[in-house]
């Protein structure tokens, strides 16, 4: 499968209607990008079962903030919504499969569960300390 510009738009939907989606945020002016840019089409048409996408970062540069891009190019990885992969810096063709590979191969059971996990926790950091109750510490 060939690649997928979308836009800050399109990126939501993108991730929620798909379930492995690659992002490879990029720019024209990026040489590493153009380098990559190759490597990623032809990775992609290895493996019509994985949405490759991309997002030129001068266009959807709201996008790339709220994504938190600071070096292009930088790949990210979702699979069922979540967001099992991120590093900038262009891959080779064998780094680019074994993310592929290894997204692929991910127990997506055990990633919802440490998703659970995490949310709890910051739910329960984020309760006031003091009695659960709702009862007042008396003055001492």
């Amino acid at each position: 499968m060939a690649t997928l510009d979308i836009t800050g738009e399109q990126f939501a939907s993108t991730i929620e209607g798909n379930d492995i989606v690659l992002v490879d945020f990029w720019a024209e002016w990026c040489g590493p990008c153009k380098q990559f840019g190759p490597t990623y089409s032809a990775v992609s048409e290895k493996h019509p079962d994985v949405l490759f996408t991309k997002v030129d970062t001068e266009a959807e540069q709201q996008l790339a903030a709220e994504a938190g891009i600071s070096s292009i190019p930088t790949l990210m990885a979702f699979r069922e919504k979540v967001l099992v992969f991120s590093q900038p810096g262009a891959l080779n063709a064998q780094q680019l499969e074994q993310v592929v590979d290894a997204v692929k191969a991910l127990d997506m059971e055990e990633v919802h569960a440490h998703v659970a996990r995490q949310r709890e926790e910051a739910a329960a950091a984020s309760k006031p300390a003091g009695p659960q109750d709702g009862s007042q510490i008396p003055d001492a």
